[in-house]
């Protein structure tokens, strides 16, 4: 079993900056995908990215070139940069971390999430 703890959320203005951080603890060999989510009041968990082993990353188009996914493996620790925030980034973010097989991911660990509050 893999343990998540995100950190990094905050309240910022739009057009700012932050970046959140996802520790992670346990099996770590389990794993070979890590993504980030994100939940917003009245809304169900949208997908933001997603990096496996060996890089390969992929974002939803709401954040594409925007935000940027990275893994630190010597840390045990995902990353997700956010630029250019819009209001519409405020939600709770969660990152996930599972396993990967061409065209399905498979997220079995989660963490407790973090708030992400962006204003106008």
């Amino acid at each position: 079993q893999v343990q998540l703890v995100e950190s990094g959320g905050g309240l910022v203005q739009a057009g700012g900056s932050l970046r959140l951080s996802c520790a992670a603890s346990g099996l770590i060999p389990s794993i070979n995908a890590m993504g980030w989510y994100r939940q917003s009041p009245g809304k169900r968990r949208e997908w933001v990215a997603h990096i496996i082993s060996g890089g390969s990353t992929n974002y939803a188009d709401s954040v594409k070139g925007r935000f940027t996914i990275a893994r630190d493996n010597a840390k045990n620790t995902c990353y997700l940069q956010m630029n250019s925030l819009k209001p519409e980034d405020t939600a709770v973010y969660f990152c996930a971390a599972g396993t990967w097989s061409p065209g399905v991911f498979t997220m079995n660990s989660w963490g407790q999430g973090t708030q992400v509050t962006v204003s106008s």
